[in-house]
């Protein structure tokens, strides 16, 4: 995801459930529907030479520890048993770690806290669709895997007559702690510098409760990367469309303690691995995200 801030969703208990589940069948999903890119994971060989770069005390007991924010479908999101979490996000980091020799374990976190977890060694990574942006690279190592921008959604039709260069006056969805809110807010700062009314900006903890509230027009639209508005819009059962084309794109990366610079260069070589064997494309293909592949992940880009 996009976010200026070091975080990024909430660990889905009973009340995080019920927002999840409020909101697919607000978009018009129902029992048993596949998931776009639903299916086994595409599989990843060991590669000696890179899981002899990982740290021991990474590697001693056989998992990465991956805090994640589940509520950001199709990157990272919780399948129908409530507990499993999948996406796009989650199967290519599961390649990254088994090129390392190891697996990957993945902790719903709230999206402001796993910075902060992987740091104090809570977590070993994290995967959430960060956005690297200056301030994270000061506060951590990322390694660039995806690339995309922000989109707008809204009602199908867009009764609301939203432009992105003028809702002022209107209702505009975001998840909290996003790049997106910042977005909304100097658009808000532009509507009231010309004297027009400011953007009504909700602000959610969750991705998930953002796009029900859109379907509900609670709101008149909502800014999300771009993966997630395509991916909300396929699901809502034709209730929602994208606004005009995805904007700013910049890349994502996973999240390794500042500290841990070997294991960082561990984690881009493997990235850069699947990319050479061809696993990478398959794991973007089947969740049709292919649009956001990168050809040389980096650290701190």
């Amino acid at each position: 995801m996009v976010h200026p801030n070091p975080g990024r969703r909430a660990a889905l208990g009973v009340a995080g459930a019920a927002v999840l589940l409020l909101s697919l069948a607000a978009c018009g999903e129902e029992e048993g529907t596949e998931q776009p890119g639903g299916g086994p994971s595409v599989a990843s060989s060991v590669d000696a030479a890179l899981a002899a770069k990982v740290p021991d005390a990474i590697k001693s007991d056989g998992k990465i520890v991956v805090g994640t924010d589940s509520t950001y479908a199709p990157a990272e999101f919780l399948d129908s048993d409530g507990k499993t979490v999948i996406g796009f996000d989650v199967e290519l980091f599961t390649a990254v770690a088994a090129k390392l020799g190891l697996k990957a374990e993945f902790v719903s976190a709230p999206f402001g806290d796993i910075i902060t977890g992987v740091n104090s060694g809570k977590y070993e990574v994290g995967v959430s669709s960060f956005t690297i942006n200056d301030e994270r690279k000061g506060q951590a190592n990322m390694v660039s895997y995806f690339q995309v921008g922000t989109q707008w959604v809204t009602k199908k039709g867009n009764p609301a007559g939203i432009a992105l260069d003028n809702a002022c006056g209107k209702k505009i969805a975001v998840q909290k702690d996003t790049v997106q809110v910042e977005d909304i807010q100097k658009r808000s700062k532009t509507c009231t510098d010309a004297g027009k009314p400011a953007i009504g900006i909700d602000q959610f903890p969750g991705q998930d409760a953002a796009t029900a509230a859109v379907v509900s027009g609670k709101d008149d639209a909502m800014l999300a990367d771009y993966p997630v508005g395509v991916y909300a819009v396929t699901q809502s059962n034709d209730a929602l469309e994208l606004l005009d084309k995805q904007y700013e794109a910049a890349p994502y990366g996973y999240v390794v303690a500042k500290d841990q610079a070997q294991f960082a260069e561990a984690v881009r070589d493997a990235a850069k691995a699947l990319v050479t064997d061809g696993s990478y494309k398959q794991v973007l293909d089947k969740w049709k995200v292919g649009d956001g592949a990168i050809t040389d992940p980096a650290i701190n880009p």
